[in-house]
């Protein structure tokens, strides 16, 4: 069982580089007895090539009004790196893998069925998910725990929209959420090595507040189009104050619950990813520091554009008082 510890390696923390996370945060994935010695040979850093997707999955302009997210002063990344550095291990655990082996995924047709204890629950086709509400851009930081980050214009829709559709009652206190299980189409679920051993379908949760929480968004595209396949096409959560592994891709289903919903991470490594995973530079990881991220912009893979990393990644002022009197070095 690991422990949860303020204590660090004697590297330095500007000395720990992102693949030296990668490759510590796949060597738990083998404590825990999930990755092979195969997996770990393939694990080691991609050699990402930052090119323009595969055209076998075809992505489509979307008609969408701006919003107040649309003016940020943060430099976007780049549409081909957003494309091409995913964490989908449905696709493959690593980063190139996603673009590559994402591309015969079939997304239409499609069913997200939001039920649990609601009172009307509904069921939304491919065509709905970008015709039954007001399609938006919104502009978001993206913070990994691996401490790399993006900043990605996404489009879509309000998950509060959504869950007030659905009419939730008193029972109604967390929301979780599932992802797509299709072996068939996505390697990873069916081949340990290549999926990492995470026990499949994928599945995160939030409270029923951060749920309602005006910046909890359900995107359906970035850059003006619909989701590439190795983006969680053809809709997926984004919450931009937590990690990005609690921003589940290709969702089926949103189901509100009376309790706390296990999710996949904190199942597989519990005193590394909690339920809240919100950005927090005070509480570090148990391998590295949460102190600072790599901003992926223009430069190569290994560029040094390291920032100081922001409490709930910038948007204290939208999401702090959901956790007020919580211990968020326990609640982590």
């Amino acid at each position: 069982m690991l422990i949860k510890s303020k204590n660090k390696s004697a590297l330095l923390e500007s000395q720990v580089t992102d693949e030296a996370i990668y490759k510590d945060r796949r060597k738990v994935l083998k404590q825990l007895g999930f990755v092979g010695a195969s997996a770990l040979v393939a694990g080691s850093m991609p050699k990402i090539a930052w090119a323009e997707s595969p055209s076998a999955f075809k992505t489509k302009a979307l008609n969408f009004k701006k919003s107040q997210y649309s003016d940020i002063p943060d430099k976007l990344t780049p549409e081909k790196k957003v494309i091409s550095h995913n964490n989908f291990y449905e696709f493959g655990a690593k980063k190139d893998q996603p673009a590559e082996l994402a591309q015969n995924f079939k997304v239409d047709p499609w069913q997200l069925k939001i039920t649990g204890e609601v009172d009307k629950p509904f069921t939304l086709d491919y065509n709905e998910l970008f015709s039954r509400f007001a399609i938006e851009e919104r502009i978001y930081r993206l913070r990994c725990v691996e401490a790399w980050s993006m900043v990605i214009p996404w489009l879509g829709f309000r998950l509060a929209d959504v869950i007030k559709k659905a009419q939730p009652n008193s029972k109604a206190k967390y929301v979780a959420f599932k992802t797509l299980h299709d072996p068939e189409q996505m390697p990873g679920q069916s081949n340990r090595y290549l999926g990492g051993g995470i026990k499949y379908p994928y599945v995160e949760g939030l409270r029923i507040d951060e749920a309602m929480n005006d910046l909890t968004l359900l995107s359906v595209g970035l850059y003006g189009k619909t989701l590439p396949a190795q983006n969680g096409a053809p809709i997926r959560l984004v919450t931009p104050w937590k990690y990005g592994f609690k921003s589940i891709k290709s969702i089926v289903e949103i189901k509100l619950v009376e309790r706390m919903p296990k999710t996949t991470w904190n199942k597989l490594a519990p005193n590394e990813y909690g339920f809240y995973a919100n950005v927090n530079p005070e509480v570090d990881h148990p391998r590295w520091s949460q102190a600072s991220e790599r901003r992926i912009t223009s430069g190569g893979l290994f560029a040094r554009n390291r920032i100081e990393t922001q409490m709930f990644n910038g948007y204290g002022e939208e999401v702090a008082d959901l956790y007020k009197g919580m211990n968020l070095g326990k609640h982590y």
